[in-house]
């Protein structure tokens, strides 16, 4: 379930991005990787967030507040193929778009695991290279009103799911392309990156075997680090030995502001906590933040743009 294609809202969800992105100014080239691939765009791809029902309200207004951006009305739905219901919203903002869910059923198994839906623009297609590429196909493709999904899950543990519209949505790019950080072991992590990489049609833009350990909470350590790039946008992989202090591992999308410290205090402000206070590390500074309802995300902006993160 997604901004672009949940049912009975389509149309809505459609008027508020409208509206939204007509104020989003173009992205760099260089953040809108574009390779041969079943991705349609980093645009259409949504982080799911899972919260209970009654912390959606201050969870969407804390995370509009600190992103700016739109969010649609709540409405409730059925998600999954089989019986179940849900609090929805979507929520756009500049530097990504998030699915929010309030489960008020029980949630089917394995919903809840899926870290992102990509849009694809031929379904069958993708699930069947997913399936060549190394992926194990975990809930079977489904119809909703609007299109076709599918859960997949890559060596690691790592799970997304896959969607596609009945018609194709349009949108603008986005001003700054959010990273999935995918934690993995080192006996999963080439597995995963090749299959990944061979899925996407993406390519591995960086492969560091020596990464600074600060960036996943282990000052003077260090650790391997593989950022790669596709149609469906960045992804950060980050190579463990799963030794790791809280709340490293537990954020799923690292968000690229313009001004750290800015963002930052309009986060605090709307009810956020830093978890991880700003700490700079290869070219960017970074925090990690709790939302109200517990949604933990990175945030960072480049040191030559602005990245202070003094507060």
């Amino acid at each position: 379930m997604h901004v672009w294609r949940t049912p009975g809202l389509a149309v809505a969800a459609c008027a508020v991005l409208g509206a939204f992105c007509a104020t989003v100014p173009a992205a760099r080239a260089d953040t809108q990787a574009a390779a041969a691939g079943p991705g349609v765009g980093a645009q259409y791809d949504t982080s799911h967030v899972y919260v209970s029902p009654e912390n959606m309200d201050r969870f969407v207004a804390s995370f509009v507040a600190t992103f700016g951006g739109s969010s649609t009305a709540q409405s409730s739905l059925t998600i999954t193929p089989v019986p179940s219901v849900t609090r929805w919203q979507a929520v756009s903002t500049p530097v990504g778009a998030i699915s929010v869910f309030g489960f008020t059923s029980p949630v089917p198994y394995p919903f809840g695991a899926e870290r992102t839906g990509y849009l694809v623009g031929d379904f069958d297609a993708a699930v069947g290279k997913a399936r060549a590429s190394g992926a194990a196909i975990v809930v079977a493709p489904f119809n909703d009103s609007v299109g076709r999904d599918a859960i997949l899950q890559w060596p690691g543990g790592v799970y997304m799911q896959l969607y596609w519209h009945t018609t194709a949505p349009h949108a603008p790019p986005l001003a700054t392309v959010p990273e999935n950080r995918v934690y993995v072991s080192p006996d999963a992590a080439g597995e995963f990156v090749k299959d990944f990489v061979a899925f996407s049609g993406g390519k591995v833009v960086s492969d560091d075997a020596r990464a600074p350990g600060v960036e996943i909470g282990t000052p003077g350590g260090t650790y391997r680090r593989v950022r790669i790039e596709s149609a469906f946008g960045r992804m950060t992989v980050l190579v463990t030995d799963g030794h790791l202090p809280y709340p490293f591992g537990r954020e799923t999308t690292g968000y690229e502001v313009a001004n750290l410290a800015a963002t930052l205090a309009k986060a605090t402000a709307s009810g956020a906590t830093i978890l991880v206070a700003p700490f700079a590390s290869s070219g960017r500074q970074s925090a990690i933040v709790e939302f109200p309802g517990g949604y933990v995300a990175e945030i960072h902006a480049g040191l030559a743009a602005g990245g202070s993160g003094k507060l």
